[in-house]
Order: C-alpha cells, then sequence, then structure tokens
C-alpha cells in the first residue's frame, strides 16, 4: 500500500502528459471543420458517458488495479488512432476510445488512493495526498501543453503520438500497483444504484454532488472553446499563424498558476470556510466563461491563466468530505455516476451547438456570444441556488 501511495501521484502526472490539449480543437477544424471538432467533443464525452458507470461497477467489484490497466490501454489506442488517421469516423473512434479510457479511470484512481490509505492507516491524510496529486498533475499538464505547443508547429499529430508513448508509461505503473483491500458487499447494479440514492438523501453529499457536477460542465466549457477564442485575439493583431505555440505556452501557464493555486488550498479552506472556497471556485468558473462570451481583448488571455485555480481549490475538499461518507464497495461507482451526470450535460450542449455553428469554417466569436451567454445564465442560477442552500455543509 506505501508503494501504492507513492506512485499515485506519478500514475497521475503520467496520464495528465497530454501533448495534445492546447491544439485539439484547432487540429480537429483544420483537418475538419468547426462543427465537426465541436462535435467529436461532444462524441468523446458520449463515449466517456456511456463507459462511465459501468466501470466504476467493474472497479468496486473486480478491483481498481484492473480497470485503471484498461482505462491507459483504451487512451493509448485513442492517442494512436488520432495521430495517424484522417477522416472524421476515424476520429470519432478515437475519441470514444479516449472517452472510454476517461471512464475507466474516474473514481477509480481516487478510490484506489483512498483505499490505500485505509489499509496504511492514514486516510485521514487524504486531502493531504489528493492536493499532492493535483500538483503533479497540473505540473504534467503545464510540461505537456508548452512542448505540445511547439511540436503542433510543425506537425499538429505528433502531439497525439507523443502523449502515446506517456500513456504507455502510465501503464506500465498500472502494472507495477498493488489491488488494495476494499470490501465487496456482492451488490448487483440496481442494488449498488439504490445504495448511492439512499446515501445521496445526505444533504451535505447532495450538495457536493451538484457542485461537483456544475463545476465539471464549467471547467470544460473553455476547454473546448478557449483554442477559437485564442485564434480570435490573435487574428486581430495578426499573430493567428502562432496561435499553437501561444496556445501551449498559455495552456502551460495555466497548469503552473493551478500548482501555485493548490500550494495554498488546505491554508485558504482553513482562512474562508470550506462553504466559501467551494462557491468562489465555481464563481471563478463561471466568470471565465463570461470573459469568452464577451471580448476578444487579447488582455482576457490572462484571465485564462486562472481556469484550472478552482479545481485546485475546491478538488481535493470535496474528495476529503465525500470518500469517508462513502462505503468502499460503491465508492469508484458513485464518483462515476457524478462524472457521469456531469458530462452528459456538457455532450448534449455541445451536440445542440454543434448544429447551430456554420459548417465548413472556423469559430468566429460571433459563434462563441451565441452560445456562451447560455452557460453564464445557467451558471449564475446554480451559484445563487448552491450560495442560499450552502447551510447544509455548515450543519453537517
Amino acid at each position: 500500500m506505501q508503494r501504492n501511495i507513492k506512485l499515485y501521484p506519478w500514475f497521475q502526472a503520467c496520464r495528465n502528459l497530454l501533448f495534445w490539449q492546447a491544439v485539439w480543437f484547432l487540429y480537429f477544424q483544420n483537418v475538419l471543420s468547426a462543427a465537426e471538432a465541436v462535435m467529436l467533443a461532444a462524441i468523446y464525452d458520449i463515449g466517456t458517458l456511456i463507459l462511465e458507470v459501468p466501470s466504476g461497477y467493474m472497479s468496486d467489484r473486480i478491483g481498481r488495479r484492473i480497470t485503471l490497466i484498461t482505462a491507459t490501454l483504451a487512451t493509448l489506442a485513442g492517442c494512436v488512432m488520432l495521430g495517424l488517421g484522417s477522416s472524421f469516423y476515424v476520429f470519432a473512434l478515437a475519441q470514444i476510445m479516449l472517452g472510454a479510457g476517461s471512464a475507466f479511470v474516474s473514481g477509480t484512481d481516487h478510490a484506489l488512493l483512498y483505499d490505500s490509505l485505509i489499509e496504511d492507516g492514514r486516510q485521514d491524510d487524504v486531502a493531504w495526498h489528493e492536493a499532492r496529486a493535483w500538483r503533479f498533475t497540473f505540473a504534467a499538464l503545464a510540461i505537456s501543453a508548452m512542448i505540445g505547443g511547439l511540436i503542433s508547429m510543425y506537425a499538429m499529430h505528433m502531439a497525439f503520438l507523443a502523449t502515446a508513448l506517456t500513456a504507455a508509461a502510465a501503464l506500465v505503473l498500472t502494472m507495477l500497483l498493488q489491488e488494495p483491500a476494499h470490501r465487496d458487499d456482492g451488490f448487483t447494479p440496481l442494488a449498488q444504484g439504490k445504495a448511492i440514492l439512499e446515501r445521496l438523501r445526505h444533504r451535505g453529499l447532495a450538495w457536493l454532488f451538484t457542485l461537483s457536477v456544475a463545476m465539471y460542465v464549467f471547467s470544460h466549457v473553455p476547454f473546448v472553446f478557449a483554442q477559437p477564442f485564442i485564434n480570435e485575439v490573435l487574428a486581430g493583431i495578426g499573430f493567428a499563424a502562432e496561435t499553437p505555440a501561444v496556445s501551449g505556452a498559455i495552456v502551460a501557464s495555466m497548469m503552473l498558476t493551478s500548482v501555485a493555486a493548490a500550494w495554498f488550498a488546505l491554508p485558504l479552506a482553513r482562512r474562508i470556510g470550506k462553504t466559501g472556497i467551494f462557491l468562489l471556485a465555481l464563481a471563478m468558473q463561471v466568470g471565465l466563461v463570461a470573459v469568452l462570451a464577451f471580448t476578444v481583448h487579447p488582455a482576457a488571455l490572462a484571465l485564462l491563466l486562472l481556469r484550472m485555480v478552482p479545481d485546485a481549490f475546491a478538488r481535493p475538499m470535496i474528495l476529503a468530505y465525500v470518500q469517508p461518507r462513502l462505503k468502499s464497495s460503491y465508492r469508484a461507482t458513485y464518483l462515476s455516476l457524478q462524472s457521469l451526470i456531469g458530462r452528459l450535460i456538457l455532450a448534449a450542449s455541445l451536440f445542440a451547438i454543434s448544429f447551430a455553428v456554420p459548417d465548413n469554417s472556423i469559430l468566429r466569436q460571433a459563434d462563441l456570444q451565441a452560445v456562451l451567454p447560455w452557460y453564464v445564465g445557467a451558471g449564475l442560477f446554480l451559484l445563487i441556488v448552491l450560495a442560499v442552500t450552502s447551510r447544509v455543509l455548515k450543519d453537517d
């Protein structure tokens, strides 16, 4: 179990060396079209949500280690297909594979860490270990974004092939993990679902479940639309050709900013309280979407650096609150169900947008201004509702 705990942040680092992250939309848009690029983003989430809950059930019933091995194999296959393919259907299948990889790792990684800490008698340290893993994650994302942006100045498809190599490294690390002991109550999927719904009668868990779903959606809206936004800003000042390198530099700086934020997450939570940090995180996400919707000023690029700061602030505290209140026999399934709902909402909205975007063109600011304000309005409404009902955490 000590080896699991030591390998955990390195596994998170390897699986987050995503050299394509700063250019994927630009790549799809250049090879296909803007509408197809948005649709491929939705297909990724559909591939994930189809397997989200089954992967959680597999993790809880069969094992954490074999589920993570399956995840890294699917990611490896998807990256190779994107690096070598050139048609919409190949890209769509590759996106499904990447979505499957995300589904199988979702919840299982955190459950493996917590089960390992329980067996080692250190479960009270879960927030510290998760915060440390987030720093490794953000550092990996920063390094790969910068390098990937530079690689893509010459050949965008190479960013996907480079990511395939790091997925292979993550696969090696999963092979070194030891399956932690966890209780298997022999739940059928239906029984697991009933157990999870019963737990969601706990008001604090229900509140954080809603917050987590919202934060997933509002974290990924800038992920999808930041690259065309950057391209629009640079085109306005005559530097559109440098978009891949600039996008990589911005994403790298974004992740480094989040590494710094992760160091202050626990002290900030002690200062403003867990409820305060949760609401601050969601407010920052909604505010960033508003920036993308209403301006193309070059100064707005600096605000993109804050995209992952809300996750750095809130995610370790969410897991520290939720994990002790869940049984090992359905812990991964609960976290997978949470991700499933977030992905379903995001995918549905992206599919709707893909039909509204003009075909055979790149996304323009007018297109962003037509769709992003809907996200902002929904986010403000939800933020008010969560603020009004936040007492459920204080009462817990």
